[in-house]
């Protein structure tokens, strides 16, 4: 299946050069360019294209607030973060905007390519180093948690609001271990199992192979415990996992 982008930079050299590297993608059909967040909203609505690579900084309207409004009035196009930026507040405000993937400038064709594919299929991609950065800040959010509540730090995108509060789970437990009793939200314990294995960072295919199931049961899993636990995304699935204690710092 051939996805359709629409490239969204201010730099001229940086934006021509995107539509001149995917366009030699057989799997990447570019339906435009924009140069400003505002730009990009009309060209959306035109092309509806399946996948934005957006940057963050740019004038007029910037990455985030046009990723907010895309995600908002268009739901069937997913946007890709491309930047130079991987600063906290700009990785989780983009996340918060509903962005499904953020990568930085120094990634390849082939990484591009999929990071389009993973969101086109309802996955997230995340850069290495901005991944190990979020799964930091939220292991250091629970550790202040069982600490005290230590505030005032950035924290992980919140996980949206289920029917039923969370049961706060503390006490020791051995690196990869369930937490004691029952899941939280109504979540059936293979249904944390694959959350567990969402948090450490493996792709569906990976926790098929572990679990020794096929992609289809794992995806039908993955949609159930969203569902319950009212989450959007992988990002907000790996900070709901640390919060409840189904996942924890040293889990491998």
């Amino acid at each position: 299946m051939t996805a359709r982008v629409l490239v969204v930079d201010d730099q001229a050299v940086v934006r021509d050069g995107l539509v001149l590297l995917l366009g030699l993608l057989p799997e990447i059909e570019v339906v435009g360019s924009a140069s400003d967040g505002e730009t990009a909203l009309r060209m959306v609505a035109g092309h509806r294209p399946d996948v934005v690579l957006m940057d963050l900084r740019m004038p007029r309207m910037n990455g985030v607030e046009a990723t907010r409004r895309i995600r908002a009035e268009f739901p069937g196009t997913q946007v890709v973060v491309l930047t130079t930026y991987t600063d906290d507040e700009s990785v989780f405000a983009a996340l918060r905007a509903g962005a499904r993937g953020f990568l930085t400038k120094s990634a390849d064709a082939e990484e591009i390519a999929r990071a389009v594919a993973a969101v086109m299929n309802g996955d997230a991609q995340l850069d290495p180093g901005v991944q190990r950065r979020l799964l930091s800040t939220v292991t250091g959010d629970v550790a202040g948690d069982i600490a005290g509540g230590a505030t005032g730090h950035a924290t992980a995108p919140p996980p949206a609001p289920s029917r039923r509060r969370s049961r706060e789970v503390s006490g020791p437990a051995l690196p990869g271990d369930p937490a004691p009793g029952p899941p939280p939200d109504g979540l059936t314990r293979r249904e944390a199992e694959v959350l567990r294995l969402v948090a450490r960072g493996l792709s569906n295919a990976e926790i098929a192979a572990t679990l020794f199931v096929s992609e289809a049961t794992v995806k039908t899993h993955i949609n159930n415990l969203f569902a319950k636990a009212g989450l959007r995304d992988r990002a907000q699935a790996v900070a709901y996992a640390y919060r409840t204690g189904l996942a924890r710092p040293g889990d491998a």
